[in-house]
């Protein structure tokens, strides 16, 4: 899954799924660009890890949703790397876990900007960039959440379901510009927002949770960033407008 001469940017790169992703793509060869919202040093860490596979990387901080960081931070990654052929749309925040009678109504605009307007603002930004290339990827990271849409959860369900309503259809508008974009939905993850939910499940040590996980084990950053490889290596040569949940369960 060679992507040797392309660019990928991944929004919130420099941690949890966000760092999976970028450490997967870098291993197939890809320079990478990796945004991050506020903590420099996280980033940094990061971003020698990504350099010591051996490609090259840069951090660039912005908030995904403000639309004129995005827009900045995305001129200056097409000036630094002279190209951008892939990007994964990966920053996100969690909700407070209230009821819809109990949210704040702040909360719930604040995570379904970071959500669906900070997808929407890096895809409106990519897009003509990816127009230039032989090909494009988009990669939007939804969630689990979109199979069952748990209780308690509204800010958090609306913004992963407005990710995927853009992906849809940006996917067949672009899909003449030989551009593809797909869906990647995990579920529980061992993240520091996975550690968190799961220690509000009663479980404090996430690895007393394997034996109950699909096959045998909570699932890794590096599980999903896989799937995140395939879809824009040229083993995905015909797939585009699609959703696959990373979350071991089947179908349920």
């Amino acid at each position: 899954m060679s992507l040797e001469g392309r660019v990928a940017i991944v929004t919130g790169g420099n941690r949890g799924i966000g760092k999976g992703i970028a450490l997967g793509l870098a291993r197939d060869g890809a320079a990478v660009a990796i945004n991050y919202r506020r903590d420099e040093e996280e980033a940094r860490a990061t971003l020698e890890e990504v350099r010591a596979l051996g490609v090259r990387a840069e951090i660039y901080q912005a908030s995904v949703d403000d639309y004129e960081a995005v827009r900045d931070m995305v001129a200056k990654i097409a000036a630094d790397f002279g190209q951008i052929d892939i990007l994964v749309n990966n920053a996100g925040i969690a909700s407070k876990g209230r009821a819809v009678a109990d949210t704040d109504p702040a909360e719930f605009e604040r995570v379904v900007r970071t959500h669906t307007f900070g997808t929407f603002y890096a895809t409106h930004e990519v897009i003509p960039h990816l127009r230039r290339r032989p090909r494009g990827d988009i990669v939007m990271v939804s969630s689990a959440a979109t199979r069952r849409w748990m209780p308690n959860g509204a800010p958090y369900n609306v913004g992963k379901a407005g990710i995927e309503a853009l992906a849809f259809g940006v996917a067949k508008e672009e899909r003449q510009h030989n551009i593809r974009v797909n869906v990647v939905a995990p579920g529980v993850v061992e993240t520091d927002m996975g550690v968190r939910l799961m220690k509000a499940r009663g479980m404090d040590d996430p690895r007393a949770a394997d034996a109950s996980m699909p096959f045998g084990h909570v699932c890794q950053p590096g599980d999903v960033a896989n799937v995140v490889r395939w879809l824009v290596s040229e083993g995905n040569s015909y797939v585009t407008g699609e959703r696959i949940y990373v979350d071991g369960l089947a179908g349920v």
